[in-house]
């Protein structure tokens, strides 16, 4: 008369004992849950693209297995791999088309094919841009950055942009326009002694206006030499002195462009030294004379140079009788010959003509702070 209760026991025990606590998730939702990687190309297509890039690949939920950028040629584009992303290390090619391969591999395990194909632009023309100044070199605290384009710039603001000078010592400058083919970056005040300057013209790919896009980029590294040499030239007081790190060195008998003729009047405001040579011949169709003089510094592109004449000692000191050029005598010629160097101030006084434009390089110093930002084609 027991057993059905017994057996019912059983049976309910028996199923208490099969019931799992928490269901085993099926094996395919696992896999499921892995994430697919997903690419991101620049530029996957298109046609016009800069040569300057960027090109890169980049991959999310999963990593790159192999990455190339071909041309046309099968020239294979130098690349590397940085913070999870391929990125191409040089310039491309005008006019060329490029080709993406490779793959990337996702979590899911699932290779997914890197690929594409694009043109690059086709300029009208191609721009040229040389510096005044020199890799390795050492100049004087007052050398402006010059910039020469091989055609005039239609977007100064875009090629500005391109641009950057950077510094060792804080330095504020700025960038002006001269002219429709030439950019100069000065600092506000005369450079700091030992400076280290890097300029970076970075003008490949950039468009300069109507069609025509930069050749090449530009990289100078220079130094401002360590002291400071200033020359300080009065031609009312007819004296000719030099200054190093705010000390007198000499002070000397000079005789300046004479002043019965506006043609021979030195220019006044601040010179920059440009070249020096040991002898060079003096020649002018317009005065008709052809000399040779020693220890020749020139100080601006309308022809002043400090040089040595001998037959002006008579007047040195006294008055004023060149055609414009700062007159010393052979021994004292000499000393400023070999102190100074290219990008030394030369601060004239006392004329009754102000060195500008017209007179070539270089009147950066002339123009005030306010009227040499001016002339920036970036405001702001």
């Amino acid at each position: 008369m027991f057993r059905p209760l017994a057996l019912a026991l059983l049976l309910g025990l028996t199923a208490c004992s099969t019931a799992p606590d928490v269901p085993a998730p099926p094996a395919a939702q696992a896999v499921e849950n892995k994430a697919k990687a997903v690419l991101t190309v620049t530029p996957a297509s298109g046609e016009g693209i800069s040569p300057a890039g960027p090109f890169e690949v980049g991959v999310t939920g999963g990593s790159l297995t192999a990455v190339k950028l071909t041309g046309a040629n099968g020239t294979v584009v130098k690349g590397e791999l940085t913070a999870g992303k391929w990125v191409a290390t040089e310039d491309l090619g005008y006019d060329k088309v490029y080709t993406w391969s490779g793959s990337a591999k996702g979590e899911d395990g699932a290779e997914v094919p890197v690929s594409g194909s694009f043109r690059t632009l086709k300029p009208q023309r191609l721009t040229n841009v040389s510096a005044n100044v020199g890799d390795n070199e050492t100049y004087g605290i007052a050398m402006p950055i010059k910039m020469t384009f091989s055609a005039p710039v239609q977007d100064k603001a875009a090629v500005q942009k391109a641009m950057t000078v950077t510094t060792s010592v804080p330095t504020e400058g700025a960038w002006a326009w001269l002219s429709d083919t030439e950019a100069h970056w000065r600092p506000r005040e005369y450079w700091k002694p030992n400076t280290e300057v890097s300029v970076d013209v970075n003008v490949y790919g950039v468009p300069f206006g109507g069609g025509a896009y930069g050749a090449a980029d530009l990289h100078v590294k220079f130094k401002i030499a360590n002291r400071a040499l200033v020359a300080k030239a009065n031609t009312q007081t007819h004296r000719f002195q030099i200054y190093r790190d705010n000390v007198l060195l000499h002070d000397f008998p000079a005789s300046y462009g004479a002043e019965n003729d506006q043609r021979t009047i030195s220019r006044s405001g601040i010179h920059v030294v440009q070249a020096k040579w040991a002898e060079r011949p003096m020649v002018s169709q317009v005065f008709g004379y052809n000399v040779r003089v020693t220890w020749a510094v020139q100080i601006s592109g309308n022809g002043e140079f400090v040089h040595e004449n001998n037959k002006t000692i008579p007047s040195q000191g006294k008055e004023n009788v060149s055609h414009g050029c700062a007159n010393l005598s052979g021994p004292n010629a000499k000393i400023f010959y070999d102190l100074t160097i290219a990008g030394d101030p030369v601060e004239v006084v006392g004329s009754s003509i102000p060195l500008g434009q017209q007179d070539l390089d270089y009147w950066d110093w002339t123009l005030d702070w306010a009227a040499w930002t001016a002339k920036s084609a970036v405001r702001g």
